[in-house]
């Protein structure tokens, strides 16, 4: 088409000045009508980039499928190793009883003394424990039957009250697997994987600190060592939020415990209200004043016992 209307103006009987001054307006429309697509090509392609970042962001499920379709998908996979991922946890164990119920409802646990079982409770109790808590967070009624139930399986595993598991739990992390507080704290005993690695690792590493089966027996068996070390429960809470060496620990052991009393009453039966004020945020960790020390000296203990 411009080759014709080169023609055509050579054809005309208009001076060369003229000729000239339509060449350029020619050229110059060209160019410009060139930018035009330019620019309007990578207009479209921010925003083709911006739809496929939405979708990516809505739908993270999207990212694989989107990996797939580069031609170095393959020469990466090529490269990389693929290393097996840790197993997880059996959670299909989770929601097993851990007994069966005899005639006056008490759940039998095989191995445990008539006071470790009627700490443990009924089947009957524990489903007070999960609606009650359900309400009283506004967590949904399965995922609160789960933590639950881990939190009384774990119980019996390491001889501890469930109800005093299950009360951490709730002035930690208000019953959120994914809390992390600003020093590390993760979880829904809000563990401090860092300093306590080595406890995860036969449950596939610091990784599986938000696991919430894993944080929790994590996070049992540090509490009750503390109790052990410290010689009560309000010493161990003291401990357990960093505060051992503090003058007091800013009223988080008093909210653990009027949970504990709480939870007493309704295994027990009795209407609890679940309107009360929501808890206060646990005090902020000091792990290098409670948590690294009671590390360090738990090293020193075992390098005495060599």
């Amino acid at each position: 088409m411009i080759q014709r209307f080169i023609l055509a103006l050579q054809q005309s009987s208009l001076s060369a000045t003229d000729k000239r001054h339509a060449l350029t307006m020619v050229a110059r429309d060209t160019t410009s009508g060139f930018v035009t697509i330019v620019r309007q090509l990578f207009m479209m392609s921010g925003v083709i980039a911006m739809t496929v970042l939405a979708m990516m962001y809505i739908k993270p499920e999207l990212t694989d499928k989107f990996k797939d379709l580069s031609p170095y998908a393959e020469a990466e996979a090529e490269e990389a190793p693929v290393e097996p991922a840790p197993a997880p946890p059996n959670l299909a164990a989770l929601m097993q009883a851990p007994g069966q119920a005899n005639a006056d409802g008490m759940m039998q646990k095989v191995g445990l003394s008539e006071e470790e079982s009627k700490m443990l409770g009924s089947q009957r109790q524990q489903q007070w424990v999960t609606t009650w808590l359900a309400k009283r967070y506004r967590v949904a009624s399965d995922a609160t039957n789960m933590l639950v139930s881990a939190a009384y399986l774990t119980a019996k595993e390491i001889k501890l009250d469930p109800l005093l598991i299950l009360s951490v739990m709730a002035i930690e992390s208000g019953l959120n697997p994914f809390a992390e507080s600003p020093v590390g704290a993760q979880g829904l005993m809000q563990v401090m994987s860092k300093v306590h690695h080595d406890k995860f690792q036969e449950m596939g590493g610091v990784k599986a600190a938000l696991n919430p089966v894993a944080n929790i027996k994590v996070g049992a068996l540090i509490l009750k060592d503390y109790v052990s070390r410290a010689g009560s429960v309000e010493a161990g809470l003291k401990m357990y939020v960093g505060a051992a060496d503090a003058e007091n620990d800013s009223g988080y052991g008093a909210r653990v415990l009027n949970e504990y009393k709480r939870l007493k009453d309704v295994s027990a039966g009795k209407n609890v209200p679940t309107f009360f004020t929501a808890p206060a945020p646990a005090p902020v960790r000091k792990p290098e004043a409670t948590e690294a020390k009671a590390s360090a000296e738990v090293k020193k203990d075992q390098v005495a016992a060599l």
